[in-house]
């Protein structure tokens, strides 16, 4: 990969982290950590790790007797989580081919990851591969657009103001949304008695502007979909109307969101 490439890389990762993962992301670590019942000396894998929040949360919870390790595609994603947390192993890889022996771990973590594997079952069951018998394995997807109304209207706005491709790119986050479809999938990667459990949280974004934004320069742009600087003006003037029941007084965007988190222990 050419320095710039991956300079680019590094600021996508960064923005990722200092917008991202407080507004979205972080309140969910501590419910994954807690679902896939990480205990001290464990040696745990957090898969799709990206800047890494969900193995930071995971890491004092192991304390020095465990191993964490965080596996991403993305260059970029590993060398911000890198600077982040030093001390922690970070790996570039894909989740359909993990770089590990068979049972290396003992608990399986990964959170809003699962609904960008070019191949979700094979992801599954490689995760399932490297855990312990009787390990722990905890997944976190995203609930349907039906059910987060906030995105259900960008991404309408979206569709009315830049195409349906741009709009399929902010859908993509949801598309295992659908429970009966989420059980199937692990059913059928060989994930028995894997429980489903919806918990809700709140994004909390400075502004509307600031979240919109952050789709339209941030997520679109890894979704392979580049608007013009023109329709970037024109939607995020539309956004501060479209959106304005999600402003607080103060000017920031709130809203409820909700979540799956399936888990399973392996026989």
């Amino acid at each position: 990969m050419s320095e710039p490439t991956l300079q680019a890389q590094i600021d996508a990762a960064n923005a990722y982290e200092a917008l991202f993962v407080p507004a979205l992301f972080g309140q969910w670590a501590p419910k994954v950590a807690d679902a896939a019942q990480v205990q001290p000396g464990q040696r745990v894998l957090d898969v799709a790790c990206g800047t890494g929040i969900l193995a930071r949360e995971i890491a004092p919870r192991i304390g020095s007797t465990g191993r964490v390790v965080g596996v991403d595609p993305s260059p970029g994603m590993v060398a911000v989580a890198k600077q982040l947390a030093p001390a922690t192993e970070w790996r570039e890889g894909v989740a359909e081919s993990l770089p590990f022996p068979d049972q290396s771990f003992d608990a399986v973590v990964s959170q809003f990851g699962l609904m960008f594997f070019t191949d979700q079952r094979q992801a599954l069951r490689e995760m399932l591969r490297v855990l312990t018998p009787g390990g722990r394995l905890a997944v976190a997807v995203w609930d349907s657009l039906d059910n987060i109304p906030a995105y259900a209207s960008e991404v309408a706005l979206l569709e009315r103001t830049a195409g349906r491709q741009a709009a399929d790119a902010l859908r993509a986050p949801f598309v295992l949304g659908n429970r009966k479809d989420l059980a199937t999938l692990f059913s059928e990667a060989g994930v028995a008695s894997a429980e489903i459990t919806t918990h809700r949280g709140t994004a909390q974004f400075p502004s509307i502007r600031t979240m919109v934004e952050a789709d339209l320069r941030g997520w679109l742009p890894v979704m392979g979909v580049i608007l013009s600087e023109d329709q970037i003006g024109r939607i995020l003037q539309e956004a501060a109307q479209a959106l304005s029941s999600y402003a607080t007084a103060d000017g920031r965007a709130t809203f409820h969101l909700s979540a799956h988190l399936v888990t399973a222990r392996k026989p």
